[in-house]
């Protein structure tokens, strides 16, 4: 939105393809209740730039310089454009454990996605567990919505949190922010150092043991949120052709990738959080645009969130002993049942998929590809269309609808 408004101010046709039903991407999912003040906002800027709007639209393939085909709940469009910027956002990246694919063990977004949609968390206990800053901001949404939030485990040590705190202080809205989310969550245990090590339940979760102090804790509860940090969406930058350095877009200045013409922003060239994307959109929209002088003034502001990007990197970093969690039999690739056990058997990323089918379910490895880079150290080498699941009339491109 940030990069579409600011693009549109130039004067220049813009559109913005949405695959979410409506504008506010996964940070500001539209709950039952509306919009956020600070999405409405972006928004009717959006709206008010002349931006045309398109939701509910997927991106899949490149078949062609300038072209791109995106799918809807029942048709195929070609996407024609001069300047691309994609704004692809992250997931939720998880780790195996015994009894991590039980019913009622979820992603931390994910639960707190289930909640803005309607579903009601109230009186349930729940256990908010992983790494990252998400997890405190979901167990406060959480416990606003009537949920008994019994622990917060973060995997970090206190230490390395003590270090990132004094890193806010040239960050004061980060301070209050923080402030505010304490003063939410009042009474609830912050456990550091501490993570899950295994659901028990029959046949929905009834408990999760905590790995805490070297020693094993159980918590009785009913749904565990769980999430270690972010993974950047970078498939539909890599089918692009834009070059990738340690798992991110590479950028310049002003957001161009290495692909001329094709710009990226947000979380896809480095997890930083919402105001950096934010100006990162803006920069983007500017340069897209040709309006580099404008895009420059962002600089100062973008270096400055950028840093306390990189010690959101250090705080955060998975400590080794994530490794060790999954049993044999635990399964890694939910999509295909493929266990820790056989995967330990191949030698990378491309054996896997050819003997275990390992990132070739629905998901296309969006879920286990981040798990094996951390369990494995292996690292996707290549992207193919279609990035997302598609149907097979919309593959041959034969049925198109609409030109764009």
């Amino acid at each position: 939105m940030a990069a579409a408004a600011s693009a549109a101010q130039h004067g220049i046709r813009v559109g913005l393809v949405d695959d979410n039903p409506n504008l506010g991407g996964q940070i500001w999912r539209q709950s039952t209740t509306g919009p956020t003040p600070e999405a409405s906002s972006w928004i009717d800027k959006v709206r008010l730039a002349g931006v045309e709007i398109l939701c509910g639209a997927r991106v899949f393939d490149h078949p062609a310089p300038n072209l791109l085909h995106a799918e809807t709940q029942n048709d195929l469009l070609e996407l024609n454009f001069k300047r691309l910027i994609l704004a692809t956002g992250a997931r939720e990246r998880f780790l195996p454990f015994p009894g991590w694919t039980l019913p009622n063990v979820m992603g931390a977004g994910a639960l707190q996605a289930l909640v803005k949609s309607g579903f009601s968390i109230t009186g349930k206990r729940v256990v908010v567990a992983g790494t990252g800053p998400l997890l405190i901001a979901v167990a406060a949404y959480l416990r606003e919505h009537g949920a008994e939030l019994l622990a917060i485990c973060e995997q970090a040590s206190s230490l390395a949190l003590a270090k990132f705190g004094l890193s806010l202080l040239s960050h004061r809205e980060k301070i209050v922010q923080g402030l505010s989310l304490k003063k939410k969550l009042s009474g609830v245990p912050f456990l550091t150092s501490s993570w899950p090590v295994g659901a028990e339940g029959d046949g929905v979760l009834r408990s999760v043991v905590i790995s805490r102090h070297q020693g094993f804790e159980k918590i009785q509860c009913d749904f565990l949120a769980s999430g270690f940090h972010l993974a950047p969406n970078i498939e539909l930058p890599a089918l692009l052709g834009c070059r990738l350095q340690n798992g991110f877009v590479e950028v310049d200045a002003i957001q161009q990738t290495s692909v001329r013409g094709v710009f990226c922003a947000g979380e896809p060239t480095g997890i930083g959080g919402v105001e950096l994307a934010l100006i990162e959109g803006q920069t983007a929209g500017h340069a897209s645009a040709g309006g580099i002088d404008l895009a420059h003034d962002l600089l100062p502001m973008r270096r400055k969130l950028q840093k306390f990007a990189a010690a959101l990197e250090r705080t955060f970093t998975l400590r080794p002993e994530l490794r060790e969690l999954a049993l044999p039999e635990t399964i890694v690739c939910r999509c295909e049942d493929v266990t820790y056990g056989r995967l330990k058997l191949q030698t990378s990323w491309r054996a896997a998929k050819l003997q275990t089918r390992c990132g070739m379910g629905p998901c296309q490895g969006r879920v286990c590809g981040p798990q094996t880079q951390f369990l494995f150290g292996w690292t996707p080498d290549s992207v193919r269309p279609p990035v997302f699941p598609a149907r097979v009339e919309s593959l041959s491109g034969s049925d198109v609808v609409s030109t764009i």
